[in-house]
């Protein structure tokens, strides 16, 4: 009878690993293969992210003086363009740490230290997403308690590019935020083995 659980149990276990489940060689790949896709995510994220605030200007004339909206006049934006250029960086840094992390010997300790790298640079990405949705959102609907009017009826162009790139932003977050899960359920996986 109980060689009969045993052997019950060890077919399990083989076909287990056979369906991807932690421990057989195509989870493996698998899971390499998604944080290598949403790092690029993330990385591509962050350059159209960039790359659309940094080019994004727009100039009106009110009662006859000359208005420029540009994204360096808001500290909120500058931090958020400082935080897209670091989780850039460490995006390219950490899909090379992941290739050769593939080939590495002590994997449970690698997989951990790349969910804490993946912790930090969520958490930078969101706070820079969530200091520009502030100031974005008082700039398209203003605050009426404090006397801070809407600057995005007159500016709607420079806004609207503000816009597009805090969705990049974001989702280069979400693309983080994915792979903080993955690393620490690959981690609490490879412990329980």
């Amino acid at each position: 009878m109980a060689q009969e659980v045993a052997r019950d149990k060890a077919s399990f276990m083989l076909q287990a690993k056979s369906l991807g489940f932690p421990g057989s060689n195509t989870s493996k790949t698998s899971f390499f293969m998604a944080q290598i896709m949403l790092r690029v995510f993330a990385f591509a994220f962050t350059v159209a992210a960039i790359c659309v605030m940094a080019t994004s200007s727009q100039s009106i004339i009110l009662l006859g003086f000359s208005i420029r909206a540009h994204y360096s006049y808001s500290s909120a934006m500058r931090f958020l363009l400082v935080t897209d250029a670091i989780v850039c960086a460490f995006s390219a840094i950490s899909l090379i740490l992941v290739c050769r992390l593939r080939r590495s010997g002590s994997y449970l300790k690698s997989c951990f230290y790349l969910f804490m790298h993946d912790m930090v640079i969520m958490v930078l990405a969101i706070s820079g997403c969530a200091a520009a949705t502030a100031v974005g959102y008082i700039s398209r609907y203003g605050e009426e308690k404090m006397g801070w009017m809407a600057v995005c009826d007159r500016v709607g162009k420079f806004c609207n590019h503000m816009m597009i790139a805090m969705v990049f932003s974001y989702l280069a977050f979400f693309s983080y935020f994915a792979l903080a899960v993955m690393s620490s359920k690959k981690v609490m996986y490879q412990a329980n083995e």
